[in-house]
């Protein structure tokens, strides 16, 4: 089993030394690099080079620049996906979102964990747990959504939130963390 297959197990692994991960790393870098520094105007290109950084998309997506990922390939968009500004998701293990998902400016999504134990960080040490996002979801500005957590449909995550654990379909979350304040009915409106 390759470290890469372990990684999507959420096995503990050290991503300093295994050179098919750093190559896998450098060449995302360089791609992410390479998207941002095309002129916005050229929507064209910018899709092109998204799609060769993405493991798999909708048609219909715009990611504003900069935007920045560790692999590129652990990560799934479905329809209608849009991205604002300063977009990080850090995809050791895979990051999935499904349709109409609408993203903020400066969020960030993260599937990498570290060692509490100082002595097993110093070594590089790391796992990595995946994050789902359903339909309908949108986060505001400076969401950071953390490992191994699950996003029903039809969410809204209150800008500046932290998401430490599972969110259910179908409500308005806040707060650090973040926490239910609302319910929504099926049409995304605040239940009464």
């Amino acid at each position: 089993m390759s470290l890469r297959e372990k990684v999507l197990l959420g096995e503990v692994y050290n991503p300093n030394y295994d050179e098919e991960i750093i190559a896998l790393r450098e060449k995302t870098q360089d791609l992410c690099f390479l998207y941002n520094n095309i002129k916005p105007s050229n929507t064209k290109k910018r899709k092109e080079v998204l799609k060769s950084i993405l493991g798999s998309c909708g048609d219909k997506f715009l990611i504003e620049q900069p935007f920045r990922c560790d692999y590129g390939e652990n990560i799934e968009i479905g329809e209608r996906f849009y991205a604002n500004y300063g977009l990080t998701i850090l995809d050791g293990n895979r990051v999935t979102f499904g349709d109409d998902v609408f993203i903020g400016p400066n969020c960030s999504f993260y599937t990498a964990c570290h060692p509490i134990d100082f002595k097993r960080r110093n070594q590089g040490l790391e796992w990595a747990l995946p994050i789902s996002v359903g339909n309908n979801v949108w986060f505001g500005g400076n969401v950071v959504v953390l490992p191994g957590v699950k996003i029903g449909d039809n969410v809204v995550v209150g800008a500046s939130s932290v998401v430490v654990s599972d969110i259910e379909s179908n409500v308005l979350v806040v707060g650090n963390p973040a926490r239910v304040v609302k319910k929504l009915n099926e049409n995304g409106e605040i239940d009464e």
